[in-house]
């Protein structure tokens, strides 16, 4: 089974430039997602290191 492209993002939220369903968060829900996601690729950033 192929798997489906994945969509491009159309709300400029996406931290990768792909659709991850943040256009259907708040604006307070959508700052904590991406806060969490800054971190999560800051830790894996220095985990790499």
């Amino acid at each position: 089974m192929t798997e489906k492209p994945k969509a491009k993002c159309g709300c400029g939220r996406s931290p990768t430039g792909y659709c991850v369903g943040w256009h259907s968060l708040s604006e307070e829900d959508y700052l904590q997602k991406k806060d969490e996601y800054e971190a999560s690729e800051k830790q894996s950033e220095e985990d790499q290191d």
